[in-house]
This record gives C-alpha cells, sequence and structure tokens, in this order.
C-alpha cells in the first residue's frame, strides 16, 4: 500500500486548471495513477463529476479541496483530502472565501492598470468559468497571451508575487478555521507544498505547531514544486511532528504544470502515507 501511484493534488477548470473535471480523471488514469484526488481552490463545484469518471474508469477516488489560509502574513494552503463535499459548515466556509477573490481580481487589473497593462481583469475573466473563483493564474495566462511574456511562471516572477506590481494581498481563512471544516467533515487537513511559503525558521515551526493543535494530520512532502533536497527536508518534518506524508503534482495544466499527473517520485519508505487513514474514504468502483 505504501508504493500506490497516489496523486492527491490536483486542479481542473472548476478553480484555476484547464481540464474539466472528467478530462483529468481520464489523464490520471491513462497515465498510471492508481488513487486519485481533486483538489480546486475553496471550491467542490467538481467533485461529483470527478468522481464519476473516476469510478467509471476504475479508478479509486478521494474528494477533496484546497484552502486558502493567512498564517503570519502570509498566504498558505491547506488540503483536505477525503472531506464529504455536502458538509454544511465546509460549504459555507469555501463560499466565505470565494466571496472575496472577485473584489480582489478587479483590485489586481486596477494595480496592473497603473503600471501600463490595460484590460487585464477584463482578460482574466475570459479564462475564468466561474467569476467567483478568479485568480492569479487567470491573470498570468491573459498576459502570456496578450504577449507580455513567454510562459505564466514568468508573469508570477515579474508581476504577480508579493512586492510586485500587480500583487494585492487578501486575508483568507484562519488556519484553525480551516482545519476544522476539514476534520468536521470527515476529511484529513494537510498543508500543502511547504518548501512555497516563505517563512522564517521560527515561524514555519509556528505553522506546522498551530496546524498540529488545530488537528492538522499531514504534510505534502512529494509534490511539484519541491526539489529532492526539499523532499528530504520534510520528510524530516514530518518526523518530527508526528505527521502522515502526502504525495501530489498540484496539476493544472498540460502545457503549465512542473510535474505531470502520476510522475511523481515515491514517498521516502520511512513515512506514514496519508492514505492509510482514509482508508475508509477512498471511494471504489
Amino acid at each position: 500500500m505504501h508504493l500506490i501511484n497516489a496523486d492527491l493534488h490536483s486542479h481542473s477548470d472548476v478553480s484555476d486548471g484547464t481540464l474539466d473535471p472528467a478530462t483529468l480523471a481520464e489523464r490520471a488514469h491513462a497515465r498510471g495513477v492508481e488513487l486519485w484526488a481533486l483538489t480546486d481552490h475553496d471550491e467542490l463545484g467538481g467533485v461529483a463529476r470527478a468522481r464519476e469518471a473516476a469510478l467509471d474508469l476504475g479508478l479509486d477516488f478521494l474528494a477533496g479541496c484546497e484552502i486558502s489560509v493567512t498564517f503570519a502574513g502570509e498566504s498558505v494552503h491547506i488540503v483536505g483530502l477525503g472531506v464529504d463535499p455536502a458538509d454544511e459548515a465546509l460549504v459555507a466556509g469555501l463560499h466565505s472565501i470565494r466571496a472575496g477573490r472577485r473584489e480582489r481580481a478587479e483590485r489586481m487589473g486596477q494595480a496592473l492598470a497603473a503600471v501600463g497593462i490595460r484590460g487585464a481583469f477584463e482578460g482574466a475573466l475570459r479564462y475564468v468559468g466561474n467569476p467567483d473563483l478568479i485568480s492569479r493564474t487567470h491573470f498570468a495566462r491573459w498576459l502570456v497571451e496578450a504577449g507580455y511574456f513567454a510562459e505564466t511562471h514568468e508573469v508570477f516572477r515579474h508581476y504577480l508575487a508579493a512586492g510586485k506590481p500587480g500583487h494585492v494581498p487578501h486575508h483568507w481563512a484562519g488556519l484553525g478555521d480551516a482545519v476544522r471544516w476539514i476534520t468536521g467533515a470527515g476529511g484529513v487537513a494537510v498543508i500543502a507544498h511547504p518548501a512555497r511559503y516563505r517563512f522564517s525558521p521560527t515561524a514555519e515551526y509556528a505553522l506546522f505547531s498551530e496546524f498540529v493543535a488545530h488537528g492538522g494530520r499531514a504534510v505534502e512532502v512529494v509534490t511539484g514544486s519541491h526539489t529532492v533536497a526539499e523532499q528530504l527536508q520534510y520528510a524530516d518534518t514530518a518526523l518530527e511532528f508526528e505527521l502522515l506524508a502526502s504525495r501530489g503534482s498540484d496539476f493544472h495544466s498540460p502545457d503549465e504544470s512542473r510535474v505531470d499527473l502520476g510522475a511523481l517520485p515515491d514517498l521516502p519508505g520511512r513515512l506514514t502515507p496519508v492514505w492509510q487513514a482514509l482508508a475508509g474514504r477512498i471511494q471504489r468502483r
């Protein structure tokens, strides 16, 4: 069970991916994924389609989401795995987060216009199925299409990251709220791609300590943005905080993602995989 090809972090066009949930399930299955989770940002609207497609293919499935959290002034993502997508508190919590996304996006458009890039908000909307889920990724795709940069990661580095002209900070959910919504919905809370956050060692220790105190149980050790050294670092962190280990590509698009579905290395053998704690939540054909 330890060596299952599990991909427990991916996004459809319901949030900021480019493939619809059914096509994403087909891609996961075709690339050898054995256990798959759809984890759209702050949204559960694609779960039913993803589950139906996965089970039709014989692909084991976990319902999930990725919740945006503000911690120590930084945006942190908490993945929920094995959640009940009909849980009222989780649904209401995610709705409360989405409510601020459009206003933030409008301010991002204004900020970009101030440095000479006009029409960015309207351009970004062309990539969005649900305007309440507009994100920086949609702005990045429009800026590439408009010829400002060749690749989306360049847009983030020059315009959309913290301290850059188009970045607009936003206060998301509290860490404790996100973990409680997930656990209350029957799921396991996971700190997503921890190496991406710009925390000092002290702040990172506080993040993990508070996460565990609120009932968080796992951390992504192997993910699309982690180097081998970072995988080893967070394997040690998982052991230090007695956390389960998760594995997910954070796949968004065939043209943009660093790692395709199913292409991640195995978890280090000394760790306990998160799916062992989710055996009763896995949906099978």
